[in-house]
């Protein structure tokens, strides 16, 4: 767990904030999974140019983590060390420049559909089928119904661990399956989008369509994440899982989704050890039936508890 000396030594040692700061914040709330340790410091930036002077004089052995919506992430109980950032408000901005779309990190992917539908533009609309905001979907290559973020980005503006600010080209963010090669330490505040003029009544079906099939195969309802797993070279991993005998598993209060084998579920008193146990024990267990070696595609940060 995170030492109350350390904290106390970590608040002396950061540069002037007009953000917002707080000490051993609890981060269990703020996941979709509902678990996890608290933050060390937890830091809002007021703007880009707070989060730009901030990491500009941030002293180089202080640990920094960025976190947006949680919503593919399991936060380790015994919490994260050192300056965890989450953007907020100010970076969800959302606004259509002929065909592209300028978008905020934080600004969550269904809003980023709904904006490009609602101006007439198309190829977006998969965007609603994500959980989560823009940069953790590009932080993960994310994609749904044929679509990945890498077939519509342009560019992308970040900044990195000294604060330095610019604008990269997609090339520059190393795109493959579920991956992006990006620096550990960009963070990504802003992205611009490709899309095309279409028609706003299709948009909205198309968006619709997806929604409920989501609903319809996905547990949206519980406390949940994204698909927990990778899918293997031209197999579905719910397809090895379920043949392996993982659908409807358990480790303490965490199940693997009687719904949809690719997803695990806080039932209600799961720890984040359960979870991550419950998905290393489907691995083992799908390597063993099939010699599949499931890679995971919901992260896992922070320390044990």
């Amino acid at each position: 767990m995170l030492a109350m000396t350390r904290r106390d030594s970590l608040i002396d040692r950061l540069p002037p904030i007009r953000g917002r700061l707080t000490a051993r914040a609890p981060l269990a709330q703020a996941t979709w999974f509902r678990v996890g340790g608290p933050a060390e410091m937890l830091f809002k930036p007021a703007d880009r140019d707070d989060l730009s002077a901030v990491l500009a004089d941030l002293p180089d052995d202080i640990p920094v983590t960025v976190l947006g919506v949680a919503s593919n992430l399991i936060i380790r109980d015994g919490g994260i060390r050192g300056v965890v950032i989450r953007l907020g408000r100010a970076f969800t901005d959302i606004r259509v420049e002929e065909t592209r779309v300028i978008a905020g990190a934080a600004a969550l992917d269904a809003n980023i559909a709904r904006a490009s539908v609602e101006a007439g533009l198309t190829g977006l609309e998969f965007l609603v089928g994500i959980p989560g905001t823009l940069g953790g979907g590009m932080r993960t290559n994310a994609g749904a119904y044929g679509t990945e973020l890498k077939d519509v980005l342009i560019s992308a503006t970040i900044v990195d661990r000294q604060g330095r600010v610019r604008t990269v080209d997609a090339a520059d963010l190393g795109f493959s399956y579920r991956h992006c090669a990006a620096p550990a330490d960009w963070i990504l505040v802003e992205a611009a989008l490709r899309a095309e003029p279409g028609n706003r009544e299709a948009g909205l079906a198309r968006m619709a369509e997806i929604g409920a099939k989501r609903a319809a195969t996905q547990p949206v309802r519980a406390r949940t994440g994204g698909s927990t797993f990778a899918n293997p070279p031209g197999l579905s991993a719910w397809q090895v899982i379920e043949a392996a005998g993982c659908r409807g598993l358990r480790l303490g209060g965490a199940m693997v989704s009687e719904q949809h084998c690719n997803f695990l579920i806080n039932t209600g008193d799961a720890t984040a050890a359960d979870l991550e146990g419950l998905g290393e024990r489907v691995r083992e267990t799908v390597r063993a039936d099939s010699g599949i070696d499931l890679r995971w595609e919901i992260r896992r940060i922070g320390e044990a508890g």
